[in-house]
């Protein structure tokens, strides 16, 4: 999977920072203010990079919903067998996890509290994300590749296996970030096998 680029505008500077703290603190108790002393703002000058708090959680939402989403279409367009779609996935969601778990931490945890019609067309995103990850996991189970089994309980422990990732993963711990990924692939894939 290609690799996002880093943003290094005073924006993108700020909206890290911003995810930092929505992770920290939680979006409703974090302030402008907060956001202003974080990146040495005065919280004037803030609004001359963004327009509000919500703003920057509906960047952080949209984009990491976009990233997903590439990822499943560029594992829908090649001819994979389903065991090596959902393991391309799980890498993208481990990848994901560990290279910005800022962003993946506002985007999993504080998604509620967009706005409409932002919190509706986030909510769409998502369902078809998970409905395309569903179908790949049913046609698994249909060609014997997978354990029959309730397609929901499948996705959404998959789901929960990798979720902690991000609150957990740190650099230069005994297991290295491929390392992680391999284990917990095959972990998953394991509990998958027909």
């Amino acid at each position: 999977m290609p690799k996002m680029k880093k943003k290094t505008s005073k924006k993108a500077l700020i909206q890290e920072t911003a995810a930092r703290l929505f992770r920290d603190k939680g979006y409703s108790a974090t302030s402008m203010r907060d956001l202003a002393e974080a990146v040495d703002l005065k919280a004037s000058s803030l609004y001359n990079h963004i327009s509000s708090k919500e703003e920057i959680l509906k960047n952080i939402c949209f984009e990491n919903a976009q990233r997903f989403l590439s990822g499943m279409e560029e594992v829908e367009q090649q001819s994979l067998s389903a065991p090596d779609q959902v393991r391309e996935l799980l890498r993208l969601h481990i990848t994901t996890a560990m290279e910005d778990a800022t962003s993946v931490t506002a985007f999993n945890d504080e998604w509620r509290h967009l706005n409409e019609p932002d919190l509706s067309e986030f909510k769409a995103l998502r369902r078809d994300y998970e409905q395309r990850f569903r179908k790949i996991l049913e046609g698994g189970m249909q060609a014997g590749a997978f354990r029959r089994m309730d397609a929901n309980v499948a996705l959404y422990t998959i789901f929960s296996s990798v979720r902690w990732l991000y609150d957990w993963f740190q650099p230069g711990k005994a297991l290295t970030a491929e390392q992680v990924e391999q284990e917990v692939v095959e972990f998953i894939m394991q509990g998958l096998k027909a």
